[in-house]
């Protein structure tokens, strides 16, 4: 038996290992994705795959690092490859990492002694894989093939050496190769560190020590879940469904399902009900419905408690395959990623406000809000901030990014120094929070100018058609709307999920939805609306319609 303040040392050692890995991570990767907007996320994970630290990065990317890791190790097993001492593997195929082609994922075993004590991994979203469209996540694309260059699982450094063949391989596929190679080799730098680190430490403490340290914090998570659960359990045993959809290009509706069953031992998640697969991107890999699934689940039970894999031995997932949450190749999934992912994360909220009253904001936005722009040689992808749900305890967050999402917006300057790009708008969107006794946070309007010809637009988004739902009375949040003022003057409005052709002088505006409200609007205290009506984040005629004001 450790004692436990050897087990602590040890297990904060190791989250500190993934926080350094990523700020190798950031520092020397090439492009304003990586560097600037923090699209990635680092992880020391057990030989056995199991999490046992994470950084504070993306939770889509945390969440599915155990299945990726698995997974991979398990395809290079059954092509007769084994990583050894110096080998990093390498991926993207969605159906193997976990989320979607532009997250590369690079996975280094660590040995000491000839033991294999660990392994460290990241990954990285790259601003542009191949495929069809500039970034790969758009309208239009009907099979994974179409979204970009798949990279099985296969050795990227050979016993310390890194394998050139590989990399250009990667580099001749892609749209942008200079980022691609300087990002590829940042997250190599990063594993290194992480690798020294977890070394360290089991120099330090011995090898015995170490792997009986990762079993002891797994086991801990473990126990201190279904001790939570036990007390919370008390009077919320029981079943609880919700269901939420997608919008589809055509403007039809796919269905999310989910049915929890909660009691003092363990949590049930079933997606059974959900609709079947699609023929464009929305579609959303296991690893993904995972990520979503446990990140809702653990903000909602305890946001604080350690997170490893410990927490996934008490949450169980069953998504059946063929549907939207659990897709079969060669189904496209580049928005299930990022679209997807935030409505398992709402229906699981959803069913979680029923379950546990007082404990659950209302919706946030609900959507990413993806923003892709493309020309000769360059590629441009961020996802926008909104407004978070209003909360049994106060207002939801302005221009935030929510619940999947924990990337930062791209700074301006640097976005317009690196691309031929000319930013117009960057405010808060007035009126889009819903009206509640607490306010659901206020959307984003961001308008960019192209400043060349022949540049390919795609916004790729959701919240059109179903607004941010609110709670205990609360009102719905702005739905999401884009549009296209040409250089010329004309007005286009565009659907949630489009591409196009933009000339120079072209701009496009995105107006982020806002999170919906908690409570009554009536009961919000006047000296708020009237704050909010001084700020401009409520117009006067809101306020009167939306909170019974009759200032």
């Amino acid at each position: 038996m450790l004692d436990k303040i050897t087990v602590e040392v040890i297990r904060h050692a190791a989250i500190f290992t993934a926080e350094e890995m990523g700020i190798v991570l950031r520092n020397t990767a090439f492009s304003p994705n990586i560097r600037d907007r923090l699209d990635y996320s680092c992880a020391v994970l057990a030989p056995s795959g199991e999490l046992v630290a994470q950084a504070e990065h993306i939770p889509v990317h945390l969440g599915s690092m155990p299945v990726g890791v698995r997974n991979m190790v398990e395809a290079l097993e059954r092509n007769g490859v084994s990583l050894g001492p110096g080998d990093v593997a390498v991926s993207n195929d969605p159906y193997i990492t976990g989320t979607h082609l532009n997250d590369v994922m690079v996975l280094k075993p660590v040995y000491v002694d000839g033991v294999l004590v660990a392994y460290v991994a990241n990954k990285a979203h790259h601003v542009d894989v191949g495929g069809l469209i500039p970034g790969g996540i758009g309208a239009g694309v009907r099979s994974l093939r179409e979204e970009g260059l798949v990279i099985p699982p296969v050795k990227i450094v050979e016993n310390g050496r890194l394998r050139e063949d590989i990399v250009r391989l990667i580099e001749s596929n892609v749209r942008t190769p200079r980022y691609l190679r300087g990002d590829l080799m940042a997250q190599l730098a990063a594993l290194n560190t992480g690798e020294k680190r977890v070394q360290e430490l089991a120099r330090r403490y011995g090898v015995e020590t170490l792997l009986e340290a990762w079993e002891e914090i797994l086991s801990y998570t473990e126990r201190y879940t279904r001790t939570i659960l036990r007390s919370l359990a008390k009077e919320r045993t029981g079943v609880y469904t919700a269901e939420d959809y997608v919008e589809l290009e055509s403007g039809e509706l796919a269905k999310i399902r989910v049915r929890l069953e909660i009691s003092p031992e363990r949590i049930v998640a079933d997606f059974t009900g959900t609709a079947r697969q699609v023929e464009e991107p929305l579609n959303a890999v296991y690893g993904v419905t995972v990520a979503a699934t446990t990140y809702a689940i653990k903000a909602v039970i305890d946001p604080d408690m350690p997170m490893n894999s410990g927490f996934y031995r008490v949450v169980e997932i069953r998504a059946p395959r063929g549907t939207l949450v659990n897709p079969v190749p060669p189904a496209p999934v580049g928005g299930g990623n990022v679209e997807t992912s935030q409505r398992i994360a709402d229906v699981v909220l959803r069913a979680l406000a029923e379950a546990f009253p007082g404990r659950v904001p209302a919706a946030s936005c609900g959507t990413m809000s993806n923003l892709l722009l493309g020309g000769k040689g360059w590629a441009f992808y961020e996802t926008i901030g909104c407004g978070s749900g209003g909360r049994p305890c106060c207002d939801g967050v302005d221009g935030v990014h929510t619940n999947m999402t924990n990337t930062l917006n791209t700074p301006i300057e640097v976005a317009e120094a690196e691309y031929p790009l000319l930013f117009r708008a960057y405010e808060l969107r007035p009126d889009s929070g819903g009206p509640g006794r607490n306010r659901g946070g206020l959307g984003i309007v961001r308008a960019v100018t192209v400043l060349e010809d022949d540049v390919t637009v795609t916004v790729y988004a959701e919240r059109h058609q179903l607004r941010p739902w609110g709670l205990e009375g609360g009102g719905a949040g702005a739905p999401f709307r884009s549009y296209v003022i040409r250089a010329g003057g004309e007005k286009v409005e565009l659907p949630p999920k489009a591409t196009l052709r933009l000339g120079r002088g072209d701009t496009v505006y995105v107006e982020t939805p806002g999170g919906g409200g908690y409570g009554d609007p009536c009961e919000r205290p006047r000296e708020l609306v009237e704050r909010d009506i001084e700020d401009g984040k409520v117009s006067p005629e809101a306020a009167r319609h939306g909170y019974c004001y009759e200032g």
